[in-house]
């Protein structure tokens, strides 16, 4: 048997995740223009500041350059992306009133049962509008805000103009440009001081049009002493066509503040993914990102720690798996500006068939950062000899009074591990099943239980096939 036979992986039935629904809707825009994003505006009835941000995004848009590194985005035609559509349906607090085609596929993917069992709230979108949001009525109680967020633009406007992509400004680069010119939907959550959320929130973007963007942005806010575990589900059916994927995350967590924000990425691999994520951490308080992305054709996606006050920390577990046709460019950013600040960095990446895991970090401690601590491990498992996977580190160190650290491994599936598994009586196929899910295991241990589960499914599809 040939090394290559051995190491072989089919394309997968993505099965549940590969729904599709008929495309309809009751509005759709196409392209990006001025004329465009007014109308968009208009359909929201959005209040005027929200308008003239829109259109001064789209005059950054015009001014600034695609990204010329990175993996090549030259399929990426904007007059071809179907910029919004909206569903027929608007907004539901009840998931009864959800039409019968939209709320089937989210029970498919378990999100009802899943706020059943281990959320206190969920948010769902479709297309380019959320079609359904609740929030547990003892969290109201305690004054936590999730809604929407286009009801935010409207209920709380003046928090969401004072944060609204103030942390990601247009000008960072194309995309974030492009993001604030068309976003729709997406989610605000407020949580007020000192209040634990013990359950975590969960919102869930859900593309089902062909050729379509997704644009959603999030903004989240944990006060002095709070505490909170959001969790973001993403997945879409494959077509022939190329799909658009461009959110915005800014997550701002306060002094004594802590917040987990947990994603699982299983777009399909037509997508283009080039989200934007961020945080900003006040004294003491604490960022952790948990990552796994799967799925899409393309990855740009480099969520930030922003460590500006004394003593905030921030701690980042991710994982990518890339097969045939895919090109995952995935990292983290840091800035260390506190004093006394850590960060701590744990990324894995799988490839196989010929896919492609970059990872890329960035680490700045700024002269002041006085007594900061980083530490970087990054590890990649290639299943055969035609997969690629790359460590970009980059490292600007403006004090000498810092504790760093970076280490990366790159290997392969050990044959003798194999052929001792296969001695205990377990087939190839299960045996190297066994190794990818146990290098996985640090990720998916670090999420709830249910979406532990997921990932763990995820990775058994990817895997899924002849593997001998």
């Amino acid at each position: 048997m040939s090394d290559k036979k051995k190491t072989q992986v089919e394309e997968i039935n993505r099965n549940m995740y590969d729904i599709r629904n008929p495309e309809e809707y009751s509005y759709k825009t196409q392209g990006l223009t001025e004329d465009v994003i007014r109308e968009i505006s208009a359909q929201k009835n959005e209040p005027q500041w929200m308008l003239d941000f829109r259109l001064h995004a789209l005059e950054v848009y015009e001014q600034l350059e695609m990204p010329s590194w990175g993996p090549s985005l030259h399929e990426l035609d904007m007059d071809k992306i179907a910029t919004y559509v909206k569903p027929k349906t608007d907004m539901k607090r009840s998931w009864d009133d959800v039409p019968e085609d939209i709320k089937n596929t989210f029970d498919a993917l378990g999100i009802p049962q899943a706020e059943k069992e281990s959320l206190s709230g969920v948010g769902a979108q479709y297309d380019s509008e959320v079609v359904y949001h609740s929030i547990k009525e003892d969290l109201k109680k305690q004054g936590v805000i999730y809604t929407d967020f286009e009801s935010a633009v409207r209920d709380y406007g003046d928090i969401v103009k004072k944060y609204f992509m103030k942390c990601v400004p247009v000008t960072e680069h194309k995309f974030v440009a492009l993001h604030g010119a068309i976003w729709s939907g997406g989610s605000f959550v407020y949580v007020p001081k000192g209040v634990q959320v013990d359950i975590p929130l969960q919102s869930y973007f859900r593309l089902n049009a062909p050729g379509a963007g997704q644009f959603e942005h999030t903004l989240i806010i944990v006060d002095e002493g709070a505490s909170l575990h959001f969790i973001e589900g993403c997945s879409a059916p494959k077509y022939n066509e190329i799909n658009l994927h461009a959110g915005c995350v800014e997550l701002y967590v306060k002094e004594n503040a802590r917040l987990r924000y947990s994603t699982i990425e299983n777009w399909s691999k037509n997508m283009l993914n080039l989200n934007t994520k961020k945080a900003i951490v006040e004294k003491n308080g604490k960022i952790e990102w948990v990552t796994g992305s799967f799925g899409s054709k393309i990855s740009m996606l480099y969520p930030m720690s922003v460590l500006k006050g004394d003593n905030s920390k921030s701690e980042y577990t991710g994982i990518s798996f890339a097969g045939h046709g895919q090109n995952l460019d995935t990292g983290l950013k840091v800035a260390h500006i506190g004093k006394n600040t850590s960060s701590v960095m744990n990324a894995k990446s799988i490839s196989k068939d010929g896919g492609a895991c970059t990872f890329r970090s960035s680490v700045k401690v700024t002269p002041g950062a006085t007594g900061a601590k980083s530490s970087l491990s990054c590890e990649s498992l290639m299943l055969d000899d035609i997969s690629r996977s790359d460590t970009i580190p980059a490292n600007e160190i403006e004090t000498d009074d810092v504790v760093f650290s970076h280490e990366a491994k790159i290997g392969a599936i050990s044959d003798q591990t194999i052929f001792y598994l296969m001695t205990r009586g377990i087939s190839e196929e299960e045996a190297r099943a066994m190794i990818v899910r146990g290098f996985a295991s640090p990720i998916s241990k670090e999420l709830p239980l249910e979406y532990a589960v997921e990932m763990n499914r995820l990775i058994n599809l990817e895997l899924e096939g002849s593997i001998g």
